[in-house]
């Protein structure tokens, strides 16, 4: 059985935020945007690429784990997955690891309505399963499938290095909210790559195919759409960079050239058109919409226990250079 409830981004918000960002110095896009139907199946595609090894590692440590990470949590009764996918990873964790006669209610949690029907649809074949969505935003969805569940221990599942979209006072600070709306026992199991070679980061961000760049890109044909943009996509380059300081791999959209950009939706604001509905780009200036944050495994556990949780345990996937955490809420 599946459950949907809707608390999705409405279009004011994402004008209101793209008028917010753009106007930043440098600018900016919030990386949640990217996940439209479309951004979602490229991004889908993106992990099946073989310079991204994220989603095989993971995979890998949950299959590998699963009974440990069920053993661990006894009595437990809710799992809730902020930003499922297309429901692989959490399969695999519940068939390796859940007892079958074991019932479990899954609350799934992601921007994407499109997103979360394949999810649905991937785990519902699962037997004693019921499954529920929330087509909300991480904080507003979390606070409700909390509220939601009302019985025995719940685990929050935080998979696929998003916490690495988070600067490093911005994960503390999610880290520290998902920790608010957990009872003591509860849960949380994360994800995170981990620092390794510049070149493997950039071909997983610039793969040789274009997939990542065509996903960047699309957030501008989802701002033509949906707020009445002008963005020509083809003037505008997909370019990835490390920066070893602050541990991140950023994605960046470049202006190919000096241009002026409308969106009409920004115009409705209620401010002044000339100044708010148009974008004045110069040739070469970029809009940075996303960075991928890098973690040592003891810098994952210092987050952990400075935002409320103890260490359980940590599972490092060599190969592909990932570590999978489970705390629970203290």
């Amino acid at each position: 059985m599946i459950t949907r409830t809707t608390t999705a981004v409405s279009t004011a918000q994402f004008a209101a935020d793209v008028q917010y960002y753009l106007t930043l110095s440098p600018r900016q896009l919030p990386s949640r945007y990217l996940y439209d139907d479309l951004g979602s199946a490229l991004f889908d595609a993106i992990c099946a690429l073989p310079w991204y090894g994220i989603t095989r590692a993971e995979t890998r440590l949950l299959g590998a784990h699963a009974r440990a990470i069920f053993a661990a949590l006894p009595g437990f009764r809710t799992i809730i997955e902020l930003g499922p996918g297309n429901g692989t990873k959490l399969a695999t964790l519940v068939e390796g690891g859940r007892r079958p006669a074991e019932r479990l209610d899954v609350r799934l949690i992601d921007i994407s309505p499109s997103a979360l029907d394949l999810a649905a649809r991937s785990l519902d074949s699962l037997s004693g399963v019921q499954i529920f969505t929330y087509a909300a935003e991480y904080e507003s969805g979390l606070v409700q499938a909390a509220a939601d569940t009302t019985s025995g221990r719940a685990l929050v599942l935080f998979l696929g290095s998003n916490i690495g979209n988070f600067d490093r006072p911005g994960a503390e600070e999610f880290l520290r909210g998902i920790r608010g709306n957990l009872r003591r026992g509860d849960a949380l199991l994360m994800g995170a790559d981990l620092v390794k070679a510049e070149r493997d980061l950039l071909l997983a961000y610039d793969d040789p195919l274009g997939v990542t760049a065509a996903f960047n890109r699309n957030l501008l044909v989802r701002i033509n759409r949906e707020l009445g943009g002008t963005f020509d996509v083809d003037q505008f380059a997909h370019r990835a960079v490390w920066e070893p300081a602050a541990s991140r791999v950023e994605m960046h959209l470049v202006s190919r050239i000096a241009q002026r950009v409308r969106i009409t939706a920004m115009g409705q604001a209620g401010q002044g058109v000339d100044d708010v509905a148009e974008v004045v780009f110069a040739a070469g200036e970029s809009i940075w919409t996303e960075s991928s944050y890098k973690y040592t495994p003891d810098e994952i556990a210092a987050n952990l226990e400075r935002t409320g949780f103890r260490l359980l345990q940590q599972w490092i996937d060599r190969e592909d250079g990932f570590a999978l955490t489970l705390a629970e809420a203290a």
